[in-house]
């Protein structure tokens, strides 16, 4: 028998790898042989080929966000989420390998999916975070590049004089912001109804980040509604000479007037004083209510590692960052590094808890964890989730709650521990790293508490 299967995750980078890895590894344990396809954030890798496809008994599609299933029409199709496929993935490879490949029905291509199988194990993936997280994977880097250079261009002061390099870096980085909103706005559409919905959302996306103010919120409602608007627009069926021309004018042009509309008279409106309300009450927190946002987002960051918590904790960040409001991004960021750098450090003093293998991912543990991938701590939590998570997200609490405390900001939505090297990034620099460090430890202590915990109850 044999299959191939295909990972990806919002960020591309951890989830990703860490899945194919576990297929592979599962697959070589069952006796089938498989291929899988990476689409990370260095493009695709190891890709799939038509004969490959032909091949395979079924596809496993282990995915964060929207993958293109044009390719497999005429094979069975197990889906997965990839946050929970590196626990999972010896049941994904079993469910992949009860269903049957089936020749296309005549007048048409028929496509089996191992929904059903899925669902019974109760690990079928949510759609609408699906979206908003594949919305939020195009949107990422140019967040990253342009908060970076921004940085960067305070080297040059805060305002760079006009013709300076520093001028033309903060231009730079400010062009790239300013397409975050419309790209994810737009790939939030693409996700639910396919390209025709790419250019309504470009469309809805700049309104809502110029025009109606209605910011990081708006562009997700005008991303969700232009992305089903256009997908019930797909299945009005038209004359066959007009068919070729539905998706480039008819749906684009009824999807831009309708949402466009609706955001510009109805929703606009509130969601703008939203904004300006939640932007207020952010802006003015007290010291207790800020210690307590930090607290959830480390909860949140630390609870699934990379998953939907992690996701919706890091979007609400970033949205925030757009807005100006830089400490709960150097919480998130603080506390994402918490989980991998504890652990790694746990590894070290606390050697005995754990197996070669964990000593091993542990040495890995402290470049990801230094790198803000949350997700470098997944070895371990899938290991032993009931010691490790609890752990971590103490840890993450605490870190996230010292950043607050401290007033730590962050201008930049990522970059890790090297986010310091660029002047005017991080705010408080050396309590940042200090709250960093203090997580670490309190997460590694626990971890070992936990453990030795764990170890008398067995013993008893």
């Amino acid at each position: 028998m044999k299959l191939v299967a295909i990972t990806n995750c919002p960020t591309g980078i951890a989830h990703t790898y860490m899945a194919a890895e576990a297929l592979e590894k599962a697959a070589e344990e069952l006796g089938v042989s498989i291929k899988v396809e990476t689409q990370g954030s260095i493009g695709v890798e190891n890709e799939l080929t038509p004969e490959d496809i032909r091949e395979a008994n079924a596809v496993i599609i282990a995915s964060g966000v929207a993958t293109d299933m044009s390719r497999f029409t005429d094979i069975p199709v197990v889906e997965w989420p990839v946050s929970k496929i590196i626990k999972e993935a010896k049941l994904a490879v079993e469910a992949a390998m009860k269903v049957e490949r089936k020749a296309p029905a005549a007048g048409g291509q028929k496509t089996e999916h191992g929904g059903s199988a899925m669902e019974n194990l109760g690990a079928h993936s949510s759609g609408i975070l699906k979206h908003l997280f594949t919305g939020i994977s195009y949107m990422i880097p140019l967040v990253a590049a342009g908060g970076l250079l921004i940085a960067v261009s305070f080297l040059w002061g805060l305002e760079p004089a006009e013709g300076s390099f520093g001028a033309t870096l903060n231009m730079l980085g400010g062009a790239a912001i300013s397409f975050m909103l419309p790209i994810m706005c737009a790939f939030i559409a693409y996700s639910i109804a396919d390209r025709p919905g790419i250019a309504p959302g470009l469309a809805l996306g700049y309104i809502c980040a110029n025009v109606i103010g209605a910011g990081f919120l708006g562009a997700i409602i005008a991303g969700l509604a232009c992305g089903y608007f256009a997908l019930l627009l797909k299945k009005v069926k038209l004359p066959r000479a007009l068919e070729g021309i539905s998706s480039v004018l008819f749906i684009p042009l009824l999807t831009i007037l309708v949402v466009g509309l609706l955001m510009v008279y109805v929703l606009g409106g509130p969601i703008s004083a939203l904004m300006g309300w939640l932007t207020d009450a952010l802006k003015n927190l007290s010291t207790t209510s800020s210690i307590l946002l930090g607290i959830v987002m480390g909860l949140m960051t630390a609870f699934d590692m990379g998953g939907p918590c992690d996701k919706v904790a890091y979007t609400f960040a970033v949205g925030l960052l757009a807005e100006g409001i830089t400490a709960p991004m150097a919480a998130n960021m603080a506390a994402g590094m918490s989980p991998a750098l504890g652990l790694a450090l746990a590894t070290v003093l606390f050697k005995k808890r754990f197996n070669p293998q964990e000593r091993e991912a542990g040495k890995v543990a402290w470049a990801l964890g230094a790198c803000f991938i949350t997700e470098g701590a997944i070895p371990f939590a899938a290991a032993d989730p009931f010691r490790v998570i609890p752990a971590t997200m103490l840890g993450s609490a605490v870190t996230g709650a010292l950043s607050m405390l401290f007033g730590c900001t962050l201008a930049a939505p990522h970059g890790g521990i090297f986010a310091i090297a660029v002047p005017g990034a991080v705010g408080n620099v050396w309590l940042y790293l200090l709250a960093i460090i203090i997580g670490a430890v309190v997460t590694a202590v626990t971890v070992n508490f936990t453990k030795t915990i764990g170890k008398k109850k067995a013993a008893a």
